[in-house]
């Protein structure tokens, strides 16, 4: 292991990722990163198991590397069963009050939108201009947010999930606005108290099983969480397939010449460019990998981007191939922790995408530099750039 030093908190590795997952699966399966403090795995066979393992490998310490301690054992991503078991039901009897097929009209009106404003200039910031607005306003209709919030929830999202790379910490703003979101999210909750309406929230609230609901600050964090994850991830889920297809014109022209074609685009670019890149457990006991002892208390670093890429599970993985359909790509996650919001995801993406295609059939990038958010779970451009017909 001589020279070779891999460090989650490095901005190199933001940057391009895949040439360092290579050669960890390749040489070092299970990697101790001393800069990181924690065990990384690699390859699909490690990270599936990890994952689906929840009584080694457990989420309950926090489920990112740099988690904040107020989320830990009180999220779905931060519990393990039986609780996780029970939240889940919760809250998956919350959304299943609510059809996620009445969003597509309402996605449809606000990707038009979205176009015309930046029709005539040939230009888009695709994050800001298109897949922000839209995947926030999305959520805005599923949980009744005011969707004049947007830009400022945005800001705050982005904020809280960035990690200092020097001091390997939440930086204080983004402990500034972490206490900003718990205080919306509680005003939201408060209001639906007192006056219940057709969303989310409302159902989360009032969602019971056996007599058992939700506790009150299971509900404040699981709808931040809610409100994280549709406010950042769904945007940066849609951001790298416009970044894929935007690098691969071949498979750009294939799915704007047949729409039918975005479930399978999305899952290649959810396997092949994830933004969900690594997400940490915490062992229970001493397990050996690879010849190497995972000790009790040791981090663990779950690294989906690079079983994505694990020849030893998708041929050439590294070729970007919207014919492949890799059912079992681990870009949502697998196991108990698999993302609950995915269906409203990939809907909310494949609905915008296929209007974006509608109305602008070529494009490709401003420029060939991006900057990405420093953070050690996701991998997500600061910006977008492209240029069109």
């Amino acid at each position: 292991m001589s020279g070779f030093i891999c460090d989650p908190y490095s901005r190199e590795l933001d940057s391009d990722p895949f040439p360092v997952y290579k050669r960890l699966r390749d040489e070092y399966p299970c990697y101790w990163s001393e800069p990181g403090d924690c065990w990384m795995l690699t390859r699909y066979a490690d990270v599936a198991s990890a994952a689906r393992n929840w009584e080694v490998f457990s989420s309950a310490s926090g489920n990112m590397l740099d988690d904040i301690p107020e989320r830990t054992g009180v999220t779905l991503g931060t519990t393990d069963p039986p609780r996780h078991d029970r939240m889940r039901a919760l809250i998956q009897y919350a959304f299943g009050r609510q059809q996620n097929e009445y969003l597509v009209e309402p996605t449809r009106t606000m990707a038009n939108a979205a176009i015309e404003r930046i029709f005539d200039t040939g230009r888009i910031e695709f994050i800001s201009d298109f897949s922000s607005p839209i995947t926030i306003g999305a959520l805005s209709y599923l949980l009744g947010i005011p969707q004049d919030h947007a830009e400022t929830l945005r800001i705050h999202v982005v904020q809280i999930l960035q990690t200092d790379p020097e001091t390997r910490k939440k930086t204080q703003e983004s402990l500034d606005s972490f206490q900003w979101l718990k205080e919306y999210t509680e005003t939201l909750l408060d209001e639906r108290r007192k006056k219940p309406t057709d969303d989310l929230l409302t159902y989360i609230l009032q969602a019971e099983i056996d007599g058992e609901k939700l506790r009150d600050l299971e509900i404040q964090m699981t709808s931040l969480t809610l409100i994280m994850a549709g406010v950042e991830s769904a945007s940066s889920f849609m951001a790298m397939l416009a970044l894929n297809l935007a690098d691969h014109l071949d498979a750009q022209r294939r799915v704007v010449n047949d729409p039918q074609l975005m479930p399978q685009v999305i899952e290649e670019s959810l396997r092949y460019n994830t933004s969900a890149q690594r997400f940490r457990r915490t062992a229970t006991r001493d397990f050996e990998l690879h010849g190497q002892t995972i000790r009790a208390g040791d981090k663990v670093l779950n690294c989906y981007g690079a079983a994505n890429r694990d020849e030893r599970q998708f041929p050439d993985p590294d070729t970007y191939d919207i014919d492949r359909r890799p059912k079992q790509h681990l870009g949502l996650g697998t196991g108990k922790h698999v993302c609950i919001g995915a269906p409203f995801a990939r809907m909310i993406v494949r609905t915008a995408m296929t209007e974006f295609h509608r109305r602008i059939p070529e494009y490709h990038r401003a420029a060939s530099h991006i900057d990405w958010i420093p953070s050690t779970t996701f991998r997500s451009p600061v910006a977008l750039d492209l240029e069109f017909s």
